[in-house]
């Protein structure tokens, strides 16, 4: 796998040295937390259909729940605050082992406020009880992906430790598993998106914010798991997404810079 994107880990990780030098440093750490948070929930909500801006998700950051932002649904504004306390919980529990209490922990978290109205009995944080769909796609017997579940974490967890593997690389590989065994009732893909970020900031590295524009790609990329049994595709997506992120800033910074003539 290395060898197959050698230009993109060279690429990649000069870039994620000038992005931490040039734009988080100077941010100090508070701030760019904060940056990273409303883009990162905005985008990730973004996905599964949240039709907040980044101006709503500012907002609703700041503001609480107080916020209700015109044309915007209670439910809506539910699953962004509960993004919110998973994203900040899982930086706060940088230290955690990758198990299933941790995939469970944030899956319960970004669910905990919704689940009840999407799916009535269902519990926040436990694993499906029924087989699973999502758009087209129809998931195999629950029972035996579920099976599969610790041996994922496990291996990844052990992966990690190693570090034979780009952080990158086993970032988008956990990724396209996760989704293929589809585990829980509802969040999902906030779920996954978490914890392939954890995995990328126990590594020191910026967050991966696939932008809510980018959907189709990411939902292509993610279905070549499933229809061709590589992951080659979502590998090569979470490079040219992370690329074009840090790029987009870096040139936002020089930009922003640049002497002004005034009157």
């Amino acid at each position: 796998m290395r060898t197959m994107f050698e230009q993109e880990i060279s690429k990649y990780d000069l870039l994620a040295k000038q992005y931490l030098e040039k734009v988080a440093a100077p941010m100090g750490d508070l701030e760019y937390r904060k940056h990273s948070e409303i883009l990162f929930s905005c985008h990730s909500c973004g996905i599964e259909g949240s039709s907040f801006s980044v101006d709503d998700t500012r907002a609703l950051f700041e503001q609480g729940l107080g916020y209700y932002p015109v044309g915007k649904t209670l439910l809506e504004c539910q699953e962004m605050a509960d993004h919110f306390k998973a994203y900040e919980w899982m930086h706060n529990h940088l230290d955690h082992p990758f198990d299933v209490e941790l995939m469970k922990t944030l899956n319960r978290l970004v669910t905990e406020g919704t689940l009840s109205y999407r799916v009535p009995g269902a519990v926040p944080g436990e694993f499906t009880t029924v087989d699973m769909a999502a758009g087209d796609t129809v998931f195999g017997d629950h029972d035996k992906l579920i099976a599969q579940v610790p041996n994922l974490m496990e291996s990844t967890a052990r992966a990690i430790a190693e570090g034979n593997i780009h952080p990158m690389v086993l970032s988008a590989r956990f990724h396209g598993f996760y989704e293929y065994l589809h585990p829980f009732r509802d969040g999902n893909g906030r779920t996954g998106r978490l914890l392939s970020n954890f995995i990328l900031l126990q590594h020191g590295l910026p967050e991966l914010i696939i932008r809510k524009e980018d959907r189709n790609q990411y939902i292509a990329a993610l279905k070549a798991k499933r229809t061709e049994g590589t992951d080659e595709h979502l590998v090569a997506f979470f490079f040219n997404a992370a690329i074009k992120q840090m790029q987009d800033e870096l040139n936002q910074k020089k930009n922003g810079s640049k002497p002004m003539l005034f009157f």
